[in-house]
């Protein structure tokens, strides 16, 4: 198995799912301007699942050019709610919005991985969960709201799985670590088939 892998995210959440499963990584963020390449996108009338899948090549891609011989992961998550793409909440109003967007619906989570080298695309895998949201009153998702640090409300999908955010579902079908940006288990067995 490799030694380290180069990981083109920001994120603290997906570091942690990496440092768990004993996968050796080094962050250097791609800065890619995710707005532009959504806007984009859907104006493509692009899926969700494909601006996911987009976004993690363009990360991993990008940072792959720089670190050359070097393994990099790049990854994506986003919300679909019917074809519609929901992205991260900027401020709290937002995250409010999205949460009432979402009550007492089913949506997906879908986050995509991309493993690169040397500007060009090695593998690629896309995972999805389904989340079923309860009906709850404005109140109660201000009270939720309320509970979560700035911190955690703009490193998740807006509900922190792993903590309060569970309250919030009638049902959750799908892995764990998709909910939370990383289907690691998919992303070992890839590295395991390199050396």
């Amino acid at each position: 198995m490799l030694n380290k892998i180069i990981l083109a995210s920001k994120s603290k959440v997906r570091k942690e799912i990496l440092d768990k499963n004993n996968i050796t990584n080094e962050v250097k963020p791609s800065n890619v301007d995710e707005d532009v390449v959504k806007e984009s996108l859907i104006k493509e009338k692009a899926s969700p699942e494909i601006i996911s899948k987009n976004l993690a090549e363009l990360k991993a891609n990008k940072v792959s050019l720089n670190q050359l011989d070097q393994i990099v992961l790049g990854a994506d998550s986003v919300i679909d709610l019917a074809g519609e793409l929901i992205s991260k909440p900027e401020n709290r109003e937002e995250a409010f919005n999205i949460l009432k967007k979402l009550n007492g619906k089913k949506h997906q989570l879908i986050s995509s991985v991309c493993i690169s080298k040397n500007g060009s695309m090695l593998w690629n895998y896309t995972d999805k969960a389904e989340l079923t949201m309860k009906e709850f009153t404005d109140n109660d998702l201000k009270k939720y709201l309320s509970k979560i640090t700035d911190k955690a409300l703009y490193a998740y999908n807006v509900y922190q799985i792993e903590g309060e955010g569970r309250n919030l579902f009638l049902s959750i079908k799908g892995d764990e670590n998709t909910i939370m940006g990383l289907p690691v288990k998919k992303i070992k067995e890839y590295l395991e088939t390199i050396e």
